[in-house]
């Protein structure tokens, strides 16, 4: 969704060329009913657009759909970048950008998608997943999570009780290295932290390092 439609045009060529299948939309209102009704599998949403702005979108979406969104935003502008990842936003890329990157970023993204292995419920220190149907479990309570959410801690809990890098996490969702201003992971390592974390702390930071998901003290580490 952008309102650019030179840039839209450009994309969804260089998009097709990949295989892809691509909708453009140049409003707001639009894009948001489309977004919700279309059975899209990932959505490149502006910050800045006709009726309703990018933000009030990924709000909207947000409430209804776990699908990768990544928002476009203003070269800069590291509030509208924070408030995109705050809101449910899974990735980012600033204006003006090479729409290489862009195309790049999405076939990572894509990949990732393409590569799910559903495998067994795993549960560690009273947290459930099931990678089949993507539902997290809270002591037995349902919690709601986006798709990267699901798979950062997917590969935390599968890696509990070891430090997983943040280069590793990058790598591995992205398809790209971490830089020092980008905050993907932080922020989605927040987000997980304020849903599924009561008393007892799950997701420990390891400074300088990366993240460790904590086990309880009777669950053994698996060599």
């Amino acid at each position: 969704m952008d309102d650019d439609d030179e840039l839209s045009g450009m994309l969804s060529e260089l998009l097709v060329r990949e295989g892809y299948r691509v909708d453009t939309q140049n409003d707001g209102r639009r894009g948001l009913s489309a977004a919700l009704n279309g059975g899209y599998d990932l959505l490149v949403l502006d910050v800045m657009l006709p009726g309703i702005d990018g933000f009030e979108i990924l709000k909207r979406i947000r409430r209804e759909s776990r699908i990768p969104i990544m928002m476009l935003t203003a070269r800069g502008e590291d509030e509208d970048r924070i408030v995109g990842l705050e809101l449910g936003a899974d990735d980012y890329l600033p204006k003006p950008f090479n729409t290489r990157e862009l195309v790049a970023r999405v076939k990572a993204i894509m990949r990732r998608l393409e590569e799910r292995n559903p495998g067994g419920k795993l549960e560690v220190n009273g947290i459930t997943i099931d990678p089949g149907t993507r539902d997290v479990l809270r002591e037995g309570t349902p919690v709601e999570v986006t798709t990267f959410e699901f798979d950062i801690l997917e590969t935390l809990m599968r890696s509990a009780g070891r430090v997983v890098s943040r280069d590793q996490l990058m790598e591995e969702l992205y398809g790209r290295k971490a830089t020092p201003f980008d905050r993907s992971v932080d922020m989605h390592i927040s987000h997980l932290r304020r849903k599924l974390e009561g008393e007892k702390p799950l997701i420990k930071t390891v400074r300088g390092v990366g993240y460790q998901y904590v086990r309880s003290p009777d669950e053994a580490v698996t060599p």
